[in-house]
């Protein structure tokens, strides 16, 4: 399949290498390495043009191998952001490219942030116009989803919430992200589908997710590999399945979720 002059991979990482960009020492995860250039490879076998490319907690809040990689292309980052980095960090990373800043509630990356540390990370973040990325799973999008949605700024939020699609697509999780992209400021990756897969190598059930974001949303969903995927705890999708679920999906639909949406939320081209 060729994709659309402008793809973009909207949700990827970069990992080391760490003689030049090295692991934080209170990481919880030591993935293997990837830097820039594997997945540039990556990218160009598959025709991607653009790239968001979202800082691992692997590497903290070092965003050195980031800001090396958004040097090197055509890309956008994002960012993790504490009360503590300084405002002059901000302006860099802005400067950069990155126009977002990633709240983690999964157990395994580290404590939850509180209201607090909410508050300060928006205050640092409204006059650069960044997105939060909201990163959760299970029932956590209707868990924190409302307080985060409710901050005033634009939310994108990763891996279609990685709902549990054991619950089905009437899940109160689901129904909860419905609710959330009806305000009109959330936007949904539809990433990591071998994440929320309930029976892999089978993509089938995160494909129906899909199908039901794309038609509850169509003009705030967005489309990435999520490569290198970490963390997936025993199945390693192959890139190559993940890019072939875009031909699930009208001429259309591919357009909005690969080029034009992207370009909105993002910033391509500005």
């Amino acid at each position: 399949m060729v994709l659309p002059a402008g793809s973009c991979d909207a949700h990827c990482h970069i990992f080391g290498p760490t003689d030049v960009f090295p692991y934080a020492p209170d990481r919880t995860f030591t993935p293997p390495e990837a830097p820039k250039e594997d997945l540039q490879r990556l990218h160009r076998r598959f025709g991607f043009e653009r790239a968001v490319l979202v800082q691992s907690a692997c590497h903290g809040t070092d965003h050195s191998a980031l800001l090396d990689a958004l040097a090197s292309g055509d890309y956008r980052g994002v960012a993790l952001v504490t009360p503590e980095t300084p405002d002059a960090e901000i302006a860099r990373l802005h400067e950069a490219g990155v126009r977002g800043a990633r709240l983690h509630f999964l157990p395994h990356l580290g404590p939850a942030p509180s209201a607090g540390t909410i508050e300060a990370i928006v205050g640092k973040i409204v006059p650069y116009g960044w997105h939060i990325a909201l990163h959760v799973a299970g029932n956590g999008i209707a868990e924190h989803g409302e307080r985060v949605c409710g901050l005033g700024l634009t939310v994108v939020v990763d891996h279609m919430a990685r709902v549990d699609l054991r619950e089905g697509l009437g899940s109160a999780a689901v129904t909860a992200l419905r609710r959330l992209l009806d305000t009109g400021d959330v936007w949904v990756k539809l990433s990591g589908a071998d994440r929320l897969a309930t029976a892999p190598p089978s993509l089938a059930d995160s494909v129906e997710l899909m199908r039901l974001l794309i038609a509850h949303a169509p003009e705030r969903v967005l489309w990435g590999t999520d490569s290198p995927h970490p963390n997936t705890h025993g199945f390693d999708p192959d890139d190559a399945d993940l890019v072939d679920v875009l031909e699930s999906f009208s001429d259309g639909d591919r357009r909005r979720l690969l080029v034009e949406n992207p370009a909105r939320c993002f910033g391509f081209g500005s």
